[in-house]
């Protein structure tokens, strides 16, 4: 397949998946609880088991990528994704709900940019750095899209309905375009370098972690994942807490679509050959503004838009850095599993994040304290970036 329409589908693919799977949970949370009778942090449960057991399957898929599974593993997870939504469809006890967001985490793991970044690494071979800037351009339009979409299905059908809408999206387009994208052997000289990493992932995973600049890594997605995940998953009702109503918060969580792309379209045009520790040492430090401003920001909308550009731009380009951080910080070599180990206790993080904030709101009655909390964490985040950016790795073992 032409490289701009292997491109093309798997941002419609990433479009879909994010715009379901990640972004469609905290608009249901409210219907959902009313429906079981359950309380906030019950039913945020289920977000931090998927997010758990995403976590747990990133290495053993990022492994399978590096073996040439990653056609199966981007389909099926499509496939398991949409027929998940449809098992919600019938839940009528939290147990079942916990059961279906268990699938629904796999679905995570399988679908989203992980994996999508593998496949590119391993098709593309020195073409995947703009490939992955592409697809994040994609993948940003997903909150644009599918959250006004999202209600729009819940004003006007009952969540069940709805979720069997999505579910039909998430195969049939989802599915359809992962499909249409991968197809083929990779080119054999790509071939020859993936063959390559894969059969040296253990023993490069083993050296890197006698380097600082894999562990701050670790730090810098642990943390991010914590931060950036829990205020996702929060963002609706915590704008509703301040005094927002549904249409305004809405349109302001619209904006970081865009934001992020604008954010990935700067890079593009501006940052294509500069180093990615220059890039993430710079945009990294937005973070914690952008939380700040969020902790303390009035009901106004103009707050909100510009909380939401400046968060979704600085999350926009992280999304790049983040999918080249290990080629270009670490090695190039085992890639799928070096990425996965990395995701590992960022995905367990994000995992318990979600909960944790639903105990303190539960706790507090507010959720200002989880955003001062937020703040440290993204200190912390940013201090893990700039130590693995400016430490360096040395050089990879046989190389």
């Amino acid at each position: 397949m032409p490289y701009h329409l292997m491109i093309a589908a798997l941002g419609v693919a990433q479009i879909v998946s994010w715009g379901i799977l990640f972004y469609t949970f905290p608009l249901l949370a409210g219907p959902i609880g009313h429906d079981l009778t359950a309380a906030k942090d019950q039913v945020y449960v289920a977000a931090t088991l998927a997010l758990l057991v995403s976590g747990l399957a990133a290495y053993p898929l990022g492994a399978a990528i590096d073996r040439g599974h990653g056609r199966l593993v981007l389909l099926g997870g499509s496939v398991l994704g949409g027929g998940m939504f449809a098992a919600l469809a019938l839940v009528d006890s939290l147990a079942g709900l916990y059961l279906v967001f268990v699938g629904v985490g796999l679905a995570l793991a399988m679908s989203l940019y992980e994996p999508a970044f593998a496949v590119l690494v391993h098709r593309l071979g020195g073409q995947a750095r703009a490939a992955i800037t592409t697809l994040t351009l994609w993948g940003g339009f997903a909150s644009t899209v599918f959250i006004p979409f999202d209600q729009f299905l819940l004003d006007r059908l009952d969540w069940r309905e709805a979720v069997l809408v999505l579910a039909a999206i998430q195969i049939v387009i989802g599915g359809g375009c992962n499909a249409l994208a991968v197809r083929g052997p990779a080119a054999p000289a790509v071939a020859e370098a993936s063959a390559h990493r894969a059969r040296t992932g253990w023993p490069v995973l083993r050296w890197a972690l006698g380097r600082r600049a894999f562990w701050g890594l670790v730090v810098t997605n642990v943390c991010y994942a914590a931060t950036y995940i829990a205020l996702t998953y929060h963002l609706y009702p915590l704008l509703i807490e301040r005094g927002f109503d549904p249409a305004t918060a809405v349109a302001g969580i619209a904006i970081f679509g865009p934001a992020q792309v604008a954010g990935r379209v700067l890079v593009w045009l501006f940052g294509r050959n500069r180093p990615v520790r220059l890039i993430g040492s710079i945009v990294i430090a937005l973070f914690p503004a952008a939380f700040a401003i969020a902790a303390w920001m009035p009901a106004d909308f103009r707050w909100l838009a510009a909380f939401a550009i400046l968060l979704g731009a600085a999350n926009g380009i992280l999304t790049i850095v983040r999918g080249l951080a290990v080629p270009e910080l670490l090695t190039r070599d085992g890639y799928g599993a070096l990425n996965g180990a990395i995701s590992l206790p960022a995905t367990l993080a994000k995992g318990a994040a979600p909960f944790l904030a639903a105990q303190l709101w539960s706790l507090t009655g507010s959720y200002q304290q989880p955003l001062i909390y937020g703040i440290a964490g993204t200190a912390v985040m940013a201090a893990g970036f700039w130590l693995a950016a400016w430490r360096g790795a040395g050089p990879t073992p046989g190389r």
